[in-house]
């Protein structure tokens, strides 16, 4: 799988402090045009209002596809101390991966990527690395694995 991660899409400091302004901000690190963004934004919402992908742990992992991108783009937010989510157990989201993938995507890492944060995000020791990573770097190798 190629990387999942690039450090220009990792924002260790959201300054946002509820979930929509957590959208907010990572949708805008997407860098689309603001009607763009505004869509994306919308059909997240929309999401969210049919069962909160907040996933538990302090995890959350808003999704959609939409024709406004054209390959998967994975943006990833950090709020230490957390954000009100309504996740399935209640607490607050402090590790946001946004993934916004076009509807036919031909490389098909949409699934795959959902799974593999699933599956990192289910490991203590890699929540705790990730509320003590300092650095987008770190965070990098920490998501994509070792390089080959």
């Amino acid at each position: 799988m190629p990387e999942l991660l690039r450090e220009q899409d990792i924002h260790l400091a959201l300054a946002a402090a509820t979930k929509d302004g957590a959208l907010e901000e990572l949708v805008g690190h997407l860098g689309l045009p603001p009607e763009s963004s505004d869509q994306i934004l919308k059909v997240l919402r929309h999401r969210e209002a049919a069962g909160s992908t907040g996933i538990g742990r302090g995890v959350a992992v808003p999704h959609c596809r939409t024709p406004l991108v054209d390959r998967l783009r994975i943006v990833f937010g950090r709020k230490l101390g957390g954000v009100p989510y309504g996740s399935i157990d209640g607490q607050p989201v402090s590790f946001i991966f946004l993934l916004v993938a076009p509807p036919n995507e031909v490389s098909n890492e949409y699934l795959p990527a959902l799974g593999r944060i699933a599956q990192l995000t289910r490991d203590p020791q890699f929540l705790d690395r990730l509320q003590r990573v300092t650095d987008p770097a770190e965070l990098c190798a920490l998501i994509n694995g070792p390089r080959t």
